[in-house]
């Protein structure tokens, strides 16, 4: 009966919800195996009684079990939340990398555009400008040598990557 009694009380102490993550049940600690065997033995529905009102009863041995058991749910509620993260920092990432695949290709772009328009003032030059200044050596005017220029005739490399291209396939 006291057992019974003390059972009752635990229960509606409810400490679990106190903490964000604790297992949903109180224990109720009998120091010996006998003054467990002689509570169960007064009144066998002990056990069954506790678990509807959230309390669990543990001896000495049952104890230990019952330690490891919510270490291991512990554990694997640590690694779930791990789990959580990774998948998080992942999906970031992710997305960090299509903005940064989305730089690149507009730097592509751009320098393709930066070799085009030196290019095009190369050939300017060459085809307008210089066929002018030529005429000043003909009039006997000497001065510096125009430098040599070359144009450029490579461009950016593209993307190979899929990701990179748009044509990225969900499996």
């Amino acid at each position: 009966r006291c057992v019974h009694t003390h059972l009752a009380s635990l229960s509606r102490k409810a400490y679990f919800e106190q903490f964000e993550s604790a297992p949903e049940f109180v224990v109720l600690f009998l120091p010996g195996e006998a003054f467990f065997s002689a509570a169960l033995q007064h009144d066998p529905s002990l056990i069954e009684a506790g678990a509807e009102q959230k309390v669990i009863l543990a001896s000495p041995t049952t104890l230990i079990a019952l330690l490891l058991a919510v270490a291991h749910g512990w554990r694997q509620e640590r690694l779930a939340d791990n789990a959580r993260q990774i998948s998080g920092l992942g999906r970031e990432l992710y997305e960090r990398l299509a903005v940064l695949g989305g730089y690149f290709g507009e730097l592509g772009k751009r320098l393709n555009g930066a070799v085009s328009a030196y290019n095009n003032a190369v050939s300017s030059l060459e085809s307008r400008v210089l066929i002018s200044a030529r005429k000043f050596r003909q009039l006997g005017i000497s001065g510096k040598d125009i430098p040599l220029l070359q144009s450029i005739e490579q461009n950016a490399r593209q993307p190979q990557a899929p990701e990179l291209q748009g044509r990225m396939e969900l499996d």
